[in-house]
């Protein structure tokens, strides 16, 4: 059974910095790009960031340009996102979602995803 897990979300402080890791089960991630995702209450679901089979990143939200940083642990079938500098516009429920090797420049097509983890912003 193919499984996405994600973990590492919780409350943190203006400026704070978390690092949430998407683990896959069932499947070997060495094939597939991840990608993540937010959705905020009462807002769009949003496409954030992505990593390729490769290891090559693409920023599909601009609002974490230089913030936001994607890395893959291939051994670990793991793959992890590092958000710094964080602000109350960040906090949302964070998905990952796993596509065959490159990321999408749409930011669709990802075919299997997790249940999230709820990352707060706040003092």
């Amino acid at each position: 059974q193919w499984q996405l897990v994600e973990s590492g979300g919780g409350l943190v402080q203006p400026g704070g910095s978390l690092r949430l890791s998407c683990v896959a089960s069932g499947f070997t991630l060495d094939d597939y790009a991840i990608g993540w995702f937010r959705q905020a209450p009462g807002k769009d679901h949003e496409a954030v960031i992505c990593i390729s089979f490769a290891g090559d990143s693409t920023n599909y939200a601009d609002s974490v340009k230089g913030r936001f940083t994607m890395s893959r642990d291939n051994a670990k079938n793991t793959a992890y996102l590092q958000m710094n500098s964080l602000d109350a516009e960040d906090t949302a429920r964070y998905y990952c979602a796993r596509v065959r090797w490159y990321c999408p420049d749409n930011g669709m097509n990802y075919d299997y995803w997790g249940q999230g983890t709820q990352v707060t912003v706040s003092p």
